[in-house]
């Protein structure tokens, strides 16, 4: 196997400037786990390619690069500070080359990097090489995979997500679905709105939330169901489905009006689900009746404990005297 179809993982002992103070920019052992870069994909900071393949394993070596070199360093510094927090190190970027975004951002949001950025300048790397695996072997990160990845990995946790709702493991299947979800949105997210790749990319989408809002139902997690069957309508207004269950999720914490609301445009645009929206109805306000009784015998039995507190207190006087 060929030097580029290995994943090289290092440990980035601290940046500096070519400077007398020799001023640490990053220090990747202040991170939980060290950078892990695959050769041949890493286009932004190719130097880097070129010093880790000159070194064997468990070697630290210095090396001095000239601005040449490190004009793309602010862009690639920023992308692992925010992975080290575990967001996407693409936030933020619009769909061009990395010196295309240097120049549409004028900052990276790190004054030191900005002043990298604004007088390129050489830069001391000092790289402990810790191992070199297979890729194939190794589980990426979803920021990691390329288009096509991501997009061929959808069905599969689309189905798996099936699988373990009917084995009733409800919260393992909403983990697959929202992993799905993000895979699309990051793809999404590179398209033009408007476009027939966003579009059908939003139609993937759909049918995975709808899953994920199920599950959210079936532990009882409605508040996450209203949030995220909402941002649904907000872009589908005909999807009768994403009705059906923000309807049912407002029907079980007691908003009576919106569920009702919700369950009419369930009937509107799909008149077969009249006799289902019927019984809903129905069920809903049996139980809104039940719910009644019980308020209003628990604040009877509150009122009447709040009128035996000052006997209590008339008879606890008369004890002290």
């Amino acid at each position: 196997m060929e030097v580029k179809d290995h994943c090289r993982i290092f440990r980035r002992e601290p940046r500096l400037l070519d400077n007398f103070e020799r001023t640490a920019i990053d220090d990747s052992r202040k991170n939980k786990h060290p950078t892990e870069i695959f050769v041949g994909k890493m286009f932004k900071m190719e130097v880097w390619e070129v010093l880790l393949t000159s070194m064997r394993i468990g070697e630290v070596a210095e090396f001095w690069c000239d601005a040449t070199h490190t004009g793309l360093y602010p862009i690639v510094s920023k992308g692992m500070r925010l992975a080290a927090q575990g967001k996407d190190p693409l936030e933020g970027q619009k769909h061009t080359c990395g010196m295309g975004n240097l120049f549409y951002y004028h900052s990276t949001g790190f004054p030191e990097l900005d002043e990298i950025m604004r007088t390129p300048q050489p830069l001391i790397f000092i790289m402990e090489l810790i191992s070199v695996g297979d890729p194939f072997s190794y589980q990426r990160e979803s920021w990691m995979m390329e288009k096509d990845e991501k997009l061929k990995l959808v069905p599969s946790l689309h189905l798996l997500g099936n699988a373990l709702v009917k084995q009733g493991r409800f919260r393992e299947a909403a983990e697959k679905y929202q992993e799905a979800v993000v895979l699309l949105r990051t793809v999404q997210s590179r398209e033009m709105p408007g476009d027939e790749d966003y579009i059908n990319l939003d139609r993937l989408i759909i049918p995975l939330v709808l899953n994920y809002c199920q599950c959210m139902l079936e532990l009882e997690e409605h508040y996450e169901v209203i949030e995220h069957t909402t941002e649904l309508l907000d872009k589908h207004k005909d999807c009768v489905k994403a009705y059906y269950k923000r309807a049912k999720a407002y029907a079980a914490v007691w908003s009576e009006r919106e569920a009702r609301r919700d369950f009419q445009m369930v009937a509107n645009l799909d008149i077969t689900l009249s006799p289902l929206v019927q019984r809903e109805l129905n069920l809903l306000s049996e139980r809104m009746k039940e719910k009644y009784w019980e308020d209003k015998e628990r604040y009877w039995n509150i009122l009447k404990e709040r009128e035996k507190e000052p006997e209590k207190k008339d008879i606890s006087e008369m004890d002290a005297k």
